[in-house]
């Protein structure tokens, strides 16, 4: 199985709103691709005081399902969100393998 990892620390000001965003919008429409089994959403523990990270996790059965999100679904998907929260958050992305 592969964790599709995504990182994200977001500004505080816009935090509310893009929690409710991520979790009725975006997430939906990443497990609508249906390229993903499951998906997990945690609290990063840091300290910081202009930001929240979270680690939003998707979990896929193959390497292929991923490159077929990678190529069908996820620039639509990240050009959303980076033009509704331009300059409010960053986001890095990792992938696991779970062994």
């Amino acid at each position: 199985m592969i964790i599709y990892n995504v990182t994200v620390k977001v500004d505080n000001d816009v935090h509310d709103e893009w929690m409710e965003w991520m979790r009725s919008i975006h997430i939906p429409e990443v497990m609508a691709t249906q390229k993903f089994i499951d998906h997990q959403v945690a609290k990063v523990l840091v300290d910081d005081t202009d930001g929240i990270t979270y680690s939003f996790q998707y979990k896929c059965q193959s390497m292929d399902k991923l490159e077929e999100y990678y190529a069908d679904h996820a620039p639509a998907l990240q050009r959303d969100h980076a033009k509704k929260y331009k300059d409010k958050f960053v986001a890095f992305r990792t992938l696991l393998e779970v062994i």
